[in-house]
């Protein structure tokens, strides 16, 4: 799944759950190319002056980078007619960073859930990373679309107006929504964007909850001292806007089974939110949740959660559901998976440890 017009990937951080953009016709551009015409440059059109400037990129995809407003003569967008005059300066951006790679339609097996000619719906496991990047160069989320879609005879792999809407974290398991068309994409990233889809997570997080049910508002942004981190902002300019609802579905005494309905999409919502509440995600590395938070300082216990942690080797989050309305029939879908295999195992280990001291 080449891209002639972005040929080099940046670092692409994980992320929780996390709309690709943000806006259906707006959002952060990086720039891929850019070149200034010469002071003597003769009038020429914008289609034939890039194709012999960019290796390997065709007149149409120019056409579609132009359609989709990402060819800039002085800052502003431009047809693939347009006429480029001494000292223009061109550039091409993305929604996305350049990449280094080329992302290599690969063979490797998804669950799909749901599947028709506009979109499909992807249960990941836990450990899949969705986007390459460094590490991971390949077995990604990614290369397992662009196979998929390539024996869909879907031709133009390239077109970054293709693919996933939303992300999801490595370590997270759950939903993950593709788009096979144009037009589905830009019907569900508005959705995405309008806030009109619906996403319940389930996540096992250490400490009683106090409040049955709530919500955690508060900018989220990328920690100055450290980016792989994500960090809590209450107040300011700095970072977005994140809005997390939570509920508790099952009390374990020393940790909680809740559910997070996402309002917004920011990476590592849940995992930031829930630690700023007071309660990190159950084995969540990254923020803290790996230690033995809360309980006993018996050596019995320790071994137990121990061992709970060698079962579910990652933070205990699952997106769950997904709803949203069909960009072609305008039909509601409403799809569930099961929590997996070693999430669950471990919360049915907190429920028997907490149904024994009841005794």
């Amino acid at each position: 799944m080449t891209d002639p017009l972005t040929d080099e990937s940046d670092f692409l951080p994980d992320e929780e759950d996390e709309f690709m953009g943000d806006s259906p016709d707006q959002g952060q551009k990086y720039e891929h190319y850019r070149f200034v015409a010469d002071k003597g440059q003769n009038l020429l059109r914008i289609d034939k002056f890039l194709t012999v400037r960019i290796e390997g990129i065709s007149r149409n995809r120019i056409q579609q980078a132009a359609d989709a407003n990402c060819i800039l003569v002085n800052n502003l967008p431009v047809k693939s007619n347009y006429k480029v005059k001494p000292l223009d300066v061109i550039s091409i951006v993305m929604d996305r960073p350049r990449r280094e790679l080329e992302v290599l339609p690969e063979d490797i097996p998804l669950n799909i859930v749901y599947e028709d000619d506009e979109l499909m719906v992807i249960n990941k496991p836990a450990g899949m990373v969705v986007h390459p990047g460094h590490g991971n160069y390949t077995g990604t989320l990614v290369n397992a679309v662009a196979y998929h879609l390539k024996q869909d005879n879907i031709q133009d792999l390239d077109d970054p107006r293709l693919g996933l809407v939303h992300r999801i974290d490595k370590d997270t398991s759950g939903l993950l929504l593709v788009a096979k068309t144009v037009e589905a994409k830009t019907h569900l990233s508005a959705q995405f964007f309008r806030k009109e889809t619906k996403r319940l997570y389930v996540a096992l997080v250490w400490g009683n909850v106090k409040d049955d049910h709530g919500t955690i508002e508060g900018n989220i942004g990328r920690d100055p001292k450290d980016r792989l981190l994500m960090r809590f902002f209450p107040e300011g300019d700095y970072g977005k806007t994140a809005v997390t609802h939570y509920r508790v579905l099952e009390r374990f005494g020393y940790v909680t089974l809740v559910e997070c309905r996402l309002e917004t999409g920011r990476t590592h919502q849940i995992r930031v939110h829930m630690k700023q509440l007071g309660h990190p995600l159950f084995n969540d590395e990254r923020y803290g949740g790996h230690e033995v938070l809360r309980g006993t300082h018996f050596a019995k216990y320790k071994q137990f959660v121990y061992n709970c942690f060698e079962i579910c080797p990652r933070q205990c989050l699952h997106a769950r559901t997904l709803g949203f309305v069909h960009p072609k029939t305008g039909e509601e879908i409403y799809l569930e998976s099961e929590i997996p295999e070693d999430m669950q195992l471990v919360i049915d280990r907190w429920r028997a440890y907490t149904a024994s001291r009841e005794i």
